[in-house]
């Protein structure tokens, strides 16, 4: 009889421990489909955008720095994987930060943004936060059965910010929580202590959401780019083959001049252009593919100079 009833018990517990098995889910608000997202690739015109990720603020109490590490890491990801950016590495957006003495945190303000555009010839950054942030831990416990389950919660906030006039294009915020969920029967199975991928999973599941609308901010700016050097009627240009730039592409440039400001916000609207004339790129500059040479073909008589800018001819 006791064996007969061991052996039910076991039998359960069976059931039981299939049923525990560690399991978890995620969930983003406003998720992009496969379908949207290719949508919006095909939409994407002209050739890639240089675009810099800045280190996300965290303003949550949790996770200290590495959860704005993790975010705008994943960002980092999310943008490459379009195929319609050319994203700085952060070490150097870092280095020119720490070089300028220019602010590093996540709130990144419009001169900041001016300015390193400028240096590393950015056409848009990107700053984010943190703003909430949190793990609920809960469970169950019963004769043959024990559960545990958690819970990560995460708001992201984003901004694109013009590099070359330092005005916000787009603002956004995302929602993401990651769940998973362990258990054990009569001591078997898993005994889950605090899953700390969920962090990673809940912040992915906010900031997935920002990229599609980034594509789309960015297509509604003219493309551009700037003049690295210049020597007689050559013209070096800091865009190439790896951002779609080929042999016979025409660009019209422009040498920028005094700042023109908003009388309200003291904000940069932009800058005076004078016409310097029309090239054709004739090739790549390097074997890196992040530059090319170009022919001065059509002249104003206004002598090409380094960080003047560049944009693709009608």
């Amino acid at each position: 009889m006791e064996a007969k009833r061991f052996g039910m018990i076991a039998a359960c517990a069976g059931l039981l421990l299939s049923a525990c098995s560690p399991g978890t889910s995620v969930k983003k608000e406003t998720a992009v489909t496969a379908t949207e997202t290719e949508r919006v690739k095909s939409e994407f015109t002209g050739p890639k955008r240089r675009i810099g990720v800045a280190d996300f603020e965290n303003k949550s109490a949790y996770g200290q720095a590495r959860l704005g590490t993790a975010s705008s890491d994943i960002l980092i990801t999310e943008l490459t994987k379009t195929g319609k950016f050319v994203v700085v590495e952060r070490d150097k957006l870092n280095k020119i930060l720490e070089e300028q003495k220019l602010q590093s945190s996540g709130a990144i303000d419009p001169k900041t943004a001016v300015q390193m555009g400028k240096v590393l010839g950015l056409n848009a950054i990107v700053t984010g936060s943190i703003s909430e942030f949190g793990v609920k831990t809960g469970g169950s416990e019963y004769l043959l059965m024990q559960s545990k389950k958690q819970t990560a919660e995460a708001t992201v906030d984003i901004r694109i910010v013009d590099a070359e006039t330092g005005q916000v294009l787009y603002a956004d915020s995302g929602k993401g929580s990651a769940k998973s969920g362990t258990g054990s029967v009569l001591g078997l199975g898993t005994r889950g202590g605090y899953d700390e991928t969920l962090e990673g999973k809940a912040l992915r599941a906010a900031v997935a959401k920002f990229t599609e609308n980034i594509v789309s901010q960015l297509n509604k700016k003219p493309w551009s780019c700037r003049i690295a050097g210049a020597k007689d009627n050559l013209v070096y240009l800091n865009a190439g083959p790896n951002m779609g730039i080929e042999k016979g592409t025409k660009l019209d440039c422009f040498h920028l001049g005094k700042e023109i400001l908003d009388p309200t916000t003291g904000l940069v609207l932009g800058n005076e252009e004078v016409p310097i004339g029309r090239v054709k790129v004739s090739g790549p500059l390097g074997d890196s593919g992040e530059g090319s040479i170009a022919e001065l073909v059509e002249s104003k008589g206004i002598e090409p100079a380094a960080r003047d800018i560049c944009r693709l001819a009608d």
